[in-house]
């Protein structure tokens, strides 16, 4: 049977072996990952993992499902070599798979800092995979303050964690705002408020560096020519999409694996999903690359109808959510940069004094809603751009105007 070798263990990876199960092609996937765990959820890595020595990763699907389905497994066994010509890849192991469709899904990996050097430092950790999750939470229980490099979603969300367990907590981002790449002024300033006033330290534009180590840790850091001592530092700097192999086999890569709507690589044979990608967005009207668990998803689903001989265009509304402390944070649609030609914004209170949208606008046309412990407005935001629907601002920005009317 014509094989189909699927490089990954996230999200995108799992969902692309669901489809093809429920298209009865499960019995062609071989599903090849360098961890030696089926794939699991990410998202609860930086907050209910963290949080108790009681909690264990939470796999995608039931123990056994993939045996049970007929995916043949390949854990703790990475590819090390694609070789297109061939159509085989070559695992650590020096096993050959063939291939008539591969999949890269190899997602993306922690950005480091090169004044750090690449050497492990005891208290140093990045935040990727169970076992920096695992790390992290044995080093939290010990530390009494904790340091973040960087204030996107996963420093903060695991910021606000530490707080939750009673850490001392100082947040270090160059930038003059928090979650500058992801979220509007306005949204920002809010989360900062909100993080400042829990008792979080957060330092903006900030210069950090002069590390100084110690024996295997890292005991000090100068922050704006002042110098911190160091407990525990988590590196929330970003992330880099993972094209080692598709730029060994000679694909097509520019921040990303350069894919089409369709999620094909250069090579027609080889597909790509999930973090590791940049596609055509045709709202954006340019490429994007997205970390996200529901862009995994999204794409996995594209591909399974490439994959399976009924292609469909890529084309979903991209969606966002950060859990940080008091804060729920869910976004539809891309914030429009700040200086966009006619984008203007307007608030829409929510069910409670914690709770608001806001509805961002370029012209007439509604491209984005942010909202904060609002989930029932998320939902209907959510709708309401994939129908392309685009209601009056006034009329949105009315608490006493249900979105979900305005969907009629």
């Amino acid at each position: 049977m014509n094989p189909i070798v699927i490089i990954g263990g996230g999200h995108a990876a799992a969902q692309l072996c669901a489809g093809l199960a429920e298209a009865g092609q499960a019995a062609r996937v071989h599903l090849v990952c360098e961890e030696a765990c089926e794939p699991y959820h990410r998202p609860p890595l930086s907050k209910t993992f963290l949080k108790s020595a009681d909690q264990a990763t939470q796999p995608h699907r039931p123990p056994n499902w993939f045996q049970e389905a007929g995916i043949h497994l390949h854990l703790g066994d990475p590819v090390v070599a694609v070789d297109r010509a061939a159509h085989t890849v070559r695992l650590r192991s020096g096993a050959v798979l063939p291939w008539e469709r591969l999949v890269l899904a190899t997602g993306s990996r922690a950005r480091r800092l090169p004044a750090l050097g690449e050497a492990s430092l005891d208290n140093v950790i990045s935040l990727r995979a169970a076992d920096e999750a695992q790390r992290l939470r044995d080093r939290l229980a010990q530390a009494e303050q904790v340091t973040v490099l960087g204030g996107g979603f996963i420093g903060l969300e695991v910021a606000c964690t530490a707080l939750a367990l009673g850490k001392k907590v100082r947040v270090i981002e160059s930038a003059p705002r928090l979650l500058g790449r992801a979220v509007s002024p306005e949204l920002s300033a809010h989360v900062l408020a909100t993080h400042r006033a829990a008792g979080m330290e957060i330092v903006l534009s900030a210069s950090a560096g002069g590390f100084q180590v110690e024996g295997s840790r890292l005991a000090s850091v100068e922050v704006d020519g002042t110098r911190q001592p160091v407990d525990l530092l988590l590196l929330g700097i970003g992330a880099v999409p993972e094209t080692a192999l598709a730029q060994a086999a000679g694909l097509e890569c520019a921040d990303g694996i350069v894919v089409d709507a369709h999620m094909q690589t250069s090579d027609p044979a080889v597909l790509a999903v999930g973090d590791c990608t940049r596609f055509p967005d045709r709202r954006a009207g340019r490429p994007l690359r997205l970390e996200s668990v529901q862009n995994a998803n999204d794409q996995a689903r594209t591909a399974v109808a490439t994959l399976t001989g009924a292609p469909r265009a890529h084309d979903a509304v991209p969606w966002f959510w950060s859990d940080q402390g008091s804060l729920r944070l869910q976004m539809a649609g891309l914030v429009p940069a700040e200086s966009t030609p006619g984008h203007k914004t307007v608030r829409r209170p929510g069910p409670n004094d914690t709770a608001f949208s806001l509805l961002h606008y370029v012209g007439d046309q509604l491209v984005c809603v942010e909202s904060v412990n609002a989930p029932v407005d998320h939902m209907m935001s959510r709708k309401l751009l994939e129908a392309g629907r685009n209601p009056a601002p006034e009329v949105a920005a009315d608490a006493a105007v249900p979105l979900k009317s305005l969907l009629a």
